[in-house]
């Protein structure tokens, strides 16, 4: 029973301790949503950048039948955009 009574007096700044614990989680929580968010949006971003790509490249070697391999080359290269550093998302 004296425990028990040593505890009552401390009860406030255990549930004042376990609130800001609570809080910091939900501040942590909220920070990793947000850089998902961002980085699901930079991936999409790119992907779509790939796809475009893509599609210009089906164009040119579907619409104009057989190419000269050095003009298919040369057409390609000048598709070309900067490109991005291992690991960088434009």
């Amino acid at each position: 029973m004296g425990e028990l009574a040593l505890l009552i007096p401390l009860a406030p700044f255990i549930l004042g301790g376990f609130a800001l614990w609570m809080r910091h989680q939900s501040k942590l929580a909220e920070m990793q949503m947000r850089n998902t968010a961002e980085s699901a949006a930079q991936y999409a971003a790119r992907n779509q950048e790939l796809e475009d790509r893509v599609r210009v490249l089906e164009r040119i070697v579907t619409d104009r039948g057989h190419i000269a391999s050095a003009e298919l080359a040369a057409q390609i290269e000048g598709l070309r955009g900067p490109v991005p550093l291992e690991g960088e998302l434009q």
